[in-house]
């Protein structure tokens, strides 16, 4: 935790500019723009803003399209908008609503995209709830995760112990995103104890109680204990080990 309440605090409104440091609040409207690292315990940008450099506090919030030209670090952080982060983000629970991008790796306790996302490294969270769609260029590991697809969801492998995938019933998320993306999840490798997925295309499948639910493509499955599979589903190899 960030112990700044006894700064100043530092708003901008409009075009304003200001160098980084220590503040308890960090209030950015318009296009302001902070040139510099910030320390702080609260932190909201309202428009277009941007920040030049690192940001560490306890609660932090983009609401539009502002970015952040460095790595974040917060016990609680929100997108709503277009925001993006550039660098890395180690937050304790993440939100991103709306469209958000982070140039580098995603890593917290509660990780929640209603939207899309899109994560250019590894994303791993004690917990992920997808609702929408999301890019990830690397590695999804979380003990939980549970996907509501409504657009185009990718990760390059997925690991944790349980994995629920399905096809999202948010009426708008699907307006948003069924003219441009296809609806399916793809990924290399989906690894957990329990697997329970649809709508999605995986080269490998491999977990203890395996269901492969409608629509799926699967080219192998490896499973432990149990297995079963939709008819609409297609698997060119099940193997027990």
């Amino acid at each position: 935790m960030v112990n700044v309440e006894n700064q100043g605090n530092l708003h901008i409104n409009g075009m304003g500019s200001s160098g980084g440091g220590s503040f308890n609040k960090v209030l950015i409207n318009g296009k302001g723009n902070v040139q510099g690292d910030i320390e702080c315990n609260d932190f909201t940008i309202n428009g277009t803003g941007t920040v030049t450099g690192n940001i560490k506090g306890n609660e932090g919030k983009i609401n539009g399209s502002g970015n952040i030209e460095g790595s974040i670090e917060f016990d609680r952080f929100t997108i709503e908008g277009t925001g993006g982060i550039d660098g890395d983000a180690k937050v304790n629970k993440m939100k991103i609503s709306g469209k958000g991008k982070i140039g580098g790796s995603l890593k917290g306790e509660e990780i929640r995209i209603k939207g899309r996302a899109t994560i250019e490294n590894d994303c791993e969270a004690e917990e992920f709830k997808g609702e929408g769609g999301f890019v990830i260029g690397g590695l999804l590991n979380a003990d939980v995760i549970d996907i509501s697809i409504a657009g185009e969801c990718r990760a390059e492998e997925i690991g944790g112990h349980t994995i629920k995938v399905k096809k999202g019933i948010f009426s708008f998320l699907n307006h948003i995103f069924k003219s441009v993306y296809p609806v399916s999840l793809k990924t290399e490798i989906i690894e957990a104890d329990d697997i329970d997925i649809e709508f999605t295309n995986a080269k490998m499948v491999r977990g203890n109680n395996v269901n492969i639910g409608p629509n799926c493509e699967i080219d192998v499955v490896e499973y432990k204990e149990t297995f079963s599979q939709d008819p609409s589903a297609t698997i060119k190899e099940t193997r027990k080990i």
